[in-house]
């Protein structure tokens, strides 16, 4: 599926930018700041009006939210051992890269309202240490997924808007690695700790899976 999604964007940079389609392009970079399974931040940059008649605009974009890992106690004894000695500590992150497909609707009471849809891929890294017990590492996953949302957009010069958005994303479950140790989705497990299997992986460890989002920022025309 990566090989999919470098094609597409690929074959979409090659669109934009063909000979004749440069000045009726229009580009906007933003950044937005709010709620993805945590604090977090996205940048993207949006270009529309690369094709005469076609109504979507094409976003690319890269974010960062921090959030809660999981269970730091259950973590370690899926991992690790069951050694409870030492003070859990605990902090967890999330790169998402987004391609989306914008088109415009009409939604009553919102200004410029657009609908959003595309892939996503994530990395996911949670780190559990314990202070006094000798333990720190990492639990990782990279995930591919899914979203829709819904924006909107208010001008405040002209070059400058706000922009509203909200939406939600799906990703499918994948290998959880730690320490010296992976359990996989489809059964497949390395280096398993007493009779522990995905699904107590899966319990333990906040991976992403549905992803609300809500967002505030700014747009700037380019």
């Amino acid at each position: 599926m990566k090989y999919r999604f470098l094609f597409v964007i690929l074959s979409l940079c090659a669109m934009i930018f063909l000979p004749g389609q440069a000045k009726a392009t229009e580009q906007t970079a933003g950044l937005d700041i709010g709620f993805y399974d945590g604090t977090g931040w996205h940048a993207h940059w949006k270009i529309a009006k690369f094709a005469q008649g076609f109504p979507a605009a094409v976003r690319f974009g890269i974010g960062r939210s921090t959030m809660d890992p999981g269970n730091a106690a259950a973590a370690r004894r899926i991992f690790i051992n069951n050694v409870t000695n030492g003070v859990p500590q605990e902090k967890g992150s999330m790169w998402n890269f987004r391609l989306d497909v914008i088109l415009p609707v009409v939604v009553k009471s919102l200004i410029h309202s657009r609908l959003f849809v595309g892939p996503r891929l994530v990395k996911f890294k949670g780190n559990f240490k314990y202070v006094g017990g000798n333990e720190d590492f990492d639990v990782i996953s990279t995930h591919w997924g899914f979203g829709v949302g819904l924006e909107s957009s208010y001008k405040i010069n002209r070059k400058f808007s706000m922009r509203l958005s909200t939406g939600i994303d799906y990703f499918k479950g994948a290998t959880l690695e730690g320490h010296d140790t992976s359990y996989s989705p489809d059964g497949t497990i390395v280096n398993q700790r007493e009779d522990y299997n995905y699904n107590d992986a899966n319990k333990a460890i906040n991976q992403p899976t549905f992803e609300l989002r809500l967002m505030a920022g700014v747009l700037y025309k380019l």
